[in-house]
């Protein structure tokens, strides 16, 4: 057993009562689907996640994967518990019954992977690429890809991994080397792969690379990519692994945190030529591979929830535990009873439960475009995914870097060292800033693609939805300075849309530079009204009498909380954006 729980309380309130889980899955048609069953997969997940997962967390850091004669050595104890990971059916939880899955809905899966990364951060990165690459396979592969493919991949026999990044093409993927040349049936790949995550090891038997890299012919830039699939060992006749693929890594990073989690240089074709077979159609890669992509960016998202919700379930016992005070008859009291630990503790509780409402909320978006039975709800319902994936990703993970910090500074300088295991969770969070899209790319994204490119409309859209649950709360008795706070962070980001849609355009420094600000000001003001909708349930629940009364009034705190101290930072950041880049561009090169 570990120190981890899972917070089933806050889980099963926002997907049962605030998302109303059994009245989508009923408009979906899914009839043996209701929160009870939800309930039950939790709590089966919350044993393993504790139990199996946990113990390991400290385990992979202190003894990270190495690099063999024989390819990349897992961290001990995890070939163990990823057996039982795929033996109790977790990898195919969501993907679809077609090819094996569970095709239950993303909100369960999003909970269950809350609890994965909460357990251990560097395990969980594994599903998460495979994941992604079930995804990718599902919507671009040809139907021979699929057969051959995804049922291992769904049921979890065998990973995948995402080959983006090169030494000298990062973000900026118009600059990827990798030749891919037809032969036949198939194609030879070659070319250098850096920082894949899970890119080798000894768990299952075979690795399966998405891969980018370009044809002979392609036209430069972005527009020239293809998507590969790269098995690390070929399938025999009978579909299973044969003969090794020419795909080898050759170092593993040294990194700050996720020791657990193998980070891969791989070559491809050092022999003469990896075999790959083209994903999608040629020179369409990046958008075959952003389906993977976003995938991830919103995992990373749960991720940033799920290591704060750790290092906040550490703090919260030694806080009630370390003596420091002295009264003066001498007796001493816990440092708990400190109102500034009292607010590193609120700002860890209001900062999970808002991160993981937004989370919950865009996972149900999900659900909601898949069983829309219009197109225009459909549209609609992508359109929100969209807007929620560079929040979800950028806000979520940055959030993260603070709550996990103020989880090491309440244990004070036993927060620095590593006996506590408080510093793993600041250090393994910081990497989520980074992967799947920097929050600068996630920002952008938001203010270009999310804003600019269809002139605000899903931003405005859903300003008005904010809007009206300020409404709401405005109509509750005593609630009126809360419902005013919210009112103000939705005028916050409507002005903020307004200077974007006014200057973005015209400079193109404007966007650029106002981007994070606008991406961190909307994550507040999502938290502010994925917090005001939960007040608003407990306040009904407590009227009628049902529900957890504990609960229900602690959660009202938690949001009076969040609105006093989070939502109010809406106010600074629309300042930092109306300022606009002119002393931000102002310095030449030489005088930094």
């Amino acid at each position: 057993m570990s120190d981890y729980s899972f917070p089933y309380k806050d889980a099963a309130f926002l997907i049962n009562d605030v998302l109303d889980f059994d009245r989508i899955c009923s408009d979906a048609g899914l009839e043996e689907v209701n929160g009870e069953l939800a309930a039950a997969i939790l709590e089966e997940a919350a044993r393993f996640g504790s139990e199996v997962l946990a113990p390991l967390n400290t385990v992979g850091d202190q003894q990270g994967a190495t690099l063999e004669e024989d390819g990349v050595h897992e961290s001990p104890g995890f070939a163990d518990a990823y057996r039982q990971y795929i033996d109790t059916g977790w990898p195919s939880l969501a993907a679809e019954e077609e090819f094996g899955g569970q095709a239950m809905p993303r909100m369960v899966a999003a909970a269950a992977t809350e609890i994965w990364y909460s357990a251990c951060a560097s395990f969980s990165l594994c599903p998460l690429l495979t994941t992604g690459a079930v995804e990718a396979i599902a919507l671009h592969g040809s139907d021979e890809l699929k057969e051959k493919y995804l049922p291992n991949l769904v049921s979890g026999e065998w990973t995948g991994s995402m080959c983006l990044t090169e030494p000298a093409a990062g973000s900026d993927l118009a600059a990827v080397a990798t030749r891919a040349v037809q032969e036949g049936d198939h194609y030879l790949l070659t070319g250098q792969k850096i920082y894949i995550t899970w890119g080798d090891h000894q768990m299952t038997d075979n690795v399966i690379h998405l891969v980018l890299a370009r044809l002979p012919d392609a036209p430069a830039g972005v527009k020239g990519i293809s998507l590969f699939l790269v098995p690390k060992f070929l399938l025999d006749e009978n579909g299973q692994p044969g003969e090794r693929n020419d795909v080898y890594c050759v170092g593993l990073e040294h990194k700050m945190g996720i020791h657990a989690s193998p980070t891969c240089t791989l070559n491809f074709g050092d022999s003469g030529g990896a075999v790959a077979y083209l994903v999608g159609q040629p020179n369409n890669g990046l958008a075959a591979m952003f389906t993977m992509m976003n995938e991830a960016r919103q995992g990373v998202g749960i991720q940033g929830l799920g290591v704060s919700e750790r290092s906040y379930q550490q703090a919260v016992p030694y806080a009630k535990e370390r003596l420091q005070g002295t009264r003066r008859d001498g007796s001493r009291y816990p440092i708990i009873d400190f109102p500034d630990v009292r607010r590193m503790l609120m700002l860890m509780k209001a900062g999970t439960e808002a991160m993981r409402g937004l989370a919950y909320f865009a996972a149900a978006e999900t659900d909601l475009e898949k069983f829309a039975k219009k197109p225009e709800q459909a549209r609609n319902h992508t359109a929100r995914i969209g807007l929620y994936t560079p929040i979800v990703k950028g806000w979520l993970t940055e959030l993260a870097q603070e709550l996990t910090y103020l989880g090491t500074q309440i244990h004070g300088g036993m927060g620095y060292v590593e006996e506590t295991g408080s510093a793993q969770h600041y250090r393994d969070a910081r990497i989520m800033t980074i992967y799947e899209g920097t929050t600068g790319i996630q920002a952008i994204d938001l203010a270009g693609r999310k804003t600019l490119g269809d002139q605000g409309k899903a931003v405005q859209d859903w300003l008005d939805e904010i809007d009206a649950t300020a409404a709401e709360l405005a109509a509750v008795e005593g609630y009126a300075g809360m419902a005013d706070a919210l009112q103000k962070a939705v005028e916050a980001g409507a002005a903020a849309r307004a200077w974007i849609l006014e200057n973005g355009s015209a400079d193109r420094n404007s966007a650029g530079a106002a981007s994070v600000n606008y991406m961190m000001l909307m994550g507040y003001l999502s938290g502010g009204w994925v917090m005001g909708k939960s007040a608003l349930k407990a306040i009904e629940l407590l009227a009628t009498g049902a529900g957890d009364k504990g609960f229900l009034q602690t959660k009202l705190v938690t949001v009076r909380f969040y609105f006093e101290h989070l939502l109010p930072r809406t106010g600074s950041l629309l300042a930092a954006i109306l300022a606009g880049p002119e002393s931000m561009m102002a310095l030449d090169p030489e005088q930094f």
